[in-house]
């Protein structure tokens, strides 16, 4: 068959055997195909996926092309891999923050199972992957993301909203900057909806895919405040395996069902331990609890991370694991929850629009 038998209606007709294995329609009529172009047997086009995190990327990379290949007459194909994150649903009474597409809350039942180092490697994991990630610290009491991303600076203020500063590709808030880190805060209700209202509206977050909220350990005021304010795309629940942690991750998935915020997932950290100098597996806290409380309230399970001693050091070092060593099993499984919960929240925010279509830039 001739190059002029090649067309942008022959391309199209292949790439429909592509098939999104989330949303399981093909890929033409998700609308994630843009500008084709066909002249003279080339064949040109850029494949946008619903989040740069996508963990089926390559995949369904190497199935396009393919189907363009295979038709007869195409000399050579041209493909961009590109990302539109869709923007999470609009919720009656709940104020969006403006320029972002998705608010995630990562919280737990209680405190001490690694939320905040979970909260900064999921982020970065985000930025790393190409999308444009805010970070908020809502942990007032606990404020500890500038100590692990190393930021000791303050935030500057510029048309009377908060510039807040940026570490590894993320734009990040937190009460860390406005207090000194000896001095206590002691505040009730009133007072931590205000800060939290502040640092959700008078923070110069410009355009973001994801604002990660790092939320205090619990369900008390602060929690409250973000679920009542901001229509949040969902909510991840961290845990660790033993029983105690478990039964305090069963109330936070309470709590955002309560609320109507969708639970993206829960998450099994310090599920085991390898010992560096024997590579023998130790569950020290046990194993499997996460996965178990997942499938019991029909919820994703995201996955495990491994407790590692680099883990805690990139935490003390203002270096997070994910970056500093990306090729270590915890970085790797950060990696790979982050993707889970991208194309989890994607899938959900598509369906629950009522359509499929990516949104045109």
């Amino acid at each position: 068959m001739s190059e002029r038998n090649v067309t942008e209606e022959r391309v199209l007709e292949a790439l429909r055997q592509v098939v999104d294995p989330d949303l399981r329609q093909d890929v033409v009529s998700l609308g994630m195909i843009r500008d084709l172009q066909v002249e003279q047997g080339e064949v040109s086009f850029r494949f946008v996926l619903t989040t740069p995190a996508c963990p089926v990327r390559d995949q369904l990379e190497e199935q396009a092309r393919r189907a363009v290949e295979a038709i007869p007459g195409v000399r050579r194909v041209r493909l961009r891999m590109d990302a539109s994150v869709p923007k999470g649903k609009t919720v009656p009474d709940r104020r969006p923050v403006e320029g972002v597409r998705n608010i995630v809350a990562v919280t737990s039942g209680k405190g001490g199972v690694g939320k905040s180092t979970l909260a900064v490697n999921i982020a970065c994991a985000l930025a790393v992957r190409g999308a444009r990630v805010g970070l908020l610290d809502a942990d007032i009491y606990g404020p500890n993301i500038p100590v692990m991303l190393g930021l000791r600076e303050n935030p500057t203020a510029q048309d009377g909203r908060i510039v807040p500063l940026e570490a590894f590709g993320l734009k990040v808030m937190s009460m860390g900057f406005l207090t000194d880190e000896d001095t206590p805060l002691i505040w009730r209700g009133p007072l931590l909806h205000n800060v939290v209202q502040q640092f959700l509206y008078q923070v110069r977050w410009g355009e973001l895919d994801y604002l990660v909220a790092d939320l205090p350990p619990g369900t008390g005021d602060v929690q409250l405040t973000m679920v009542q304010s901001v229509p949040l795309a969902g909510g991840l629940v961290v845990t660790t395996p033993q029983d105690v942690a478990l039964a305090d991750a069963r109330k936070a998935i309470m709590m955002f069902r309560q609320v109507e915020v969708p639970v993206l997932g829960v998450v099994e950290n310090m599920s085991y331990f390898v010992c560096p100098h024997c590579s023998r597996r130790s569950d020290i806290f046990s194993h499997g609890g996460g996965k178990r409380v997942a499938e019991r309230y029909e919820v994703p399970f995201l996955g495990e991370i491994p407790l590692e001693v680099a883990v805690r050091e990139g935490g003390d070092l203002g270096r997070p694991i994910v970056l500093e060593q990306p090729e270590s099993e915890a970085a790797k499984a950060f990696l790979a929850v982050s993707e889970r919960l991208a194309a989890g929240l994607s899938t959900a925010n598509l369906r629950a629009g009522g359509t499929v279509a990516l949104e045109t830039e």
